[in-house]
């Protein structure tokens, strides 16, 4: 090869670099310098899902970011709307009352700058007690039991009281993270934890090392009732996701999306949204419950608009979103 065509292939080389370089830059050009995703209490599954998922995000996108810790979707869809985050995790009840402003953290304001990136997992609601409290199923519970309902305004604390109110449970309502609601129970401080969360649940998974519990299922009737009355659907808790369960374990649940900011640059969204879906071992290993945060399941969000850059990749990859869910 001579001197000149050698010359030639580089700078050519040389230029395509550039190119592509200065591509890469305009096409980062507006994003920030780092983000932080709305996940729940510790003790949790959004904040293990939500913190593992900021690190892969941030490992392979070169921008700094972080988990928060909120009081879980009601509380994430009012941060994300308002911009004091840029992501969140939310579950589609919540989401759906806070964007026709009923949210009970800012009634009347509808809480719209929040769209959809990608399905996560369906969030079962379960009823866990010591074993030795001699509760067996739902109706065993004692008049003015102490119930911890999780966080303030979580979806559990949203709608699992809610629940109990129609299956006729009277109780003390109790607030905390599931951490501290777990070490209440084993305390013998509260008499039962009405969980909501994805499953494994880690505060359910210590707790059961700890102590020896008993999850109570929903019987059939319970869950007519249930699923009749609120936005939730029939679930199966496998009995191989604790070693306090002998059999399948019948509950309801509820679907859970990430969402960003609506005004959240578009490459960004794009790049995210790839990473997440295009990569499901890797979610895997941060959370089991992301098993079913994949593109499939995107058809399970009927209330949130579509964030532009999700909306993209599922287009680009056989999904339909029509431009009327896109914000």
């Amino acid at each position: 090869m001579s001197q000149n065509i050698r010359v030639l292939i580089t700078a050519a080389t040389l230029s395509a670099t550039v190119l592509s370089s200065n591509a890469i830059a305009s096409d980062r050009a507006d994003w920030p310098q780092n983000f932080t995703v709305g996940t729940a209490s510790q003790g949790g599954t959004y904040f293990a899902y939500g913190s593992g998922w900021a690190n892969y995000m941030s490992e392979n996108l070169g921008i700094s970011g972080g988990a928060e810790i909120t009081g879980g979707p009601v509380q994430n869809m009012a941060l994300v709307h308002t911009g004091d985050l840029g992501f969140g995790l939310t579950t589609m009840g919540p989401a759906s009352e806070a964007l026709e402003g009923k949210s009970p953290l800012a009634p009347g304001m509808k809480l719209d700058n929040v769209c959809a990136m990608f399905p996560m997992y369906q969030t079962p609601f379960s009823v866990t007690v010591l074993t030795n409290s001699g509760i067996t199923r739902i109706a065993d519970i004692p008049e003015g039991a102490r119930i911890g309902f999780g966080p303030a305004g979580s979806t559990s604390d949203t709608y699992f009281p809610r629940m109990m109110d129609a299956l006729g449970v009277q109780y003390e309502r109790r607030n905390g993270s599931w951490a501290d609601l777990g070490g209440q129970l084993q305390d013998g401080l509260i008499d039962v934890v009405a969980f909501a969360a994805g499953i494994p649940i880690p505060a359910v998974s210590q707790l059961e090392v700890q102590s020896d519990i008993r999850i109570i299922e929903f019987n059939e009737d319970e869950v007519t009732r249930i699923t009749a009355e609120f936005p939730v659907a029939p679930f199966t808790i496998p009995a191989n996701t604790y070693s306090s369960l002998n059999a399948d374990s019948q509950a309801v649940s509820m679907w859970n999306f990430a969402v960003a900011g609506c005004d959240m640059p578009e490459e960004l969204v794009y790049e995210m949204t790839r990473l997440t879906l295009e990569n499901n071992d890797k979610m895997v290993s941060i959370h089991k419950a992301a098993t079913t945060s994949v593109a499939e399941n995107y058809v399970h969000n009927t209330v949130i608009p579509w964030h532009p850059g999700a909306a993209r990749w599922f287009n680009e990859n056989g999904y339909t979103i029509d431009v009327s869910q896109i914000k």
